[in-house]
């Protein structure tokens, strides 16, 4: 028997990185090892001195 590459679509979460292959359909409400709500939203990094402009 010989070792076969297969292609199965999943999900990754962008916060954590975890990759699954749903059991249902449709699209999950949250990320199954984190638990993020965003988990198909990238996380928005800003800088200090960006958060600061907003302040002023």
């Amino acid at each position: 028997m010989a070792i076969q590459k297969v292609n199965i679509k999943g999900y990754r979460c962008l916060r954590c990185e975890h990759e699954w292959v749903p059991r249902l359909g449709k699209a999950p409400a949250t990320c199954p090892n984190c638990r993020s709500p965003y988990w198909h939203k990238p996380i928005e990094r800003h800088s200090v001195s960006e958060a600061r402009k907003k302040v002023i």
